[in-house]
């Protein structure tokens, strides 16, 4: 599985997603290729995705950067929280 932790400029909160989007899944006890990118890249970085966090704020422009996409864009309140991560994978990946 992969997931791609999204944000606009692809450094330092995409890492920090991508990280805890990892202790989550640990968490769950599941395994998932996470990567980090930015919005300009999202759309080659999500081209076998199956997941994409991002932030409310970002979400629109995910979508419409990646255009028709089987991944599902879940968005994250708070990049911190591992709980509210974990919580919204573990709904979508059921």
């Amino acid at each position: 599985m992969r997931i791609v932790a999204v944000c606009g400029v692809g450094i330092g909160t995409s890492a920090i997603l991508k990280v805890n989007a990892e202790r989550a899944l640990a968490r769950l006890g599941l395994t998932a290729d996470v990567s980090a990118s930015d919005l300009a890249g999202v759309a080659d970085a999500a081209a076998d995705a199956q997941v994409i966090l991002t932030s409310t704020e970002l979400a629109a422009a995910v979508r419409e950067a990646i255009g028709r996409s089987f991944a599902e864009i879940i968005e994250v309140q708070n990049y911190f929280d591992v709980d509210e991560i974990g919580a919204k994978l573990e709904e979508s990946l059921g």
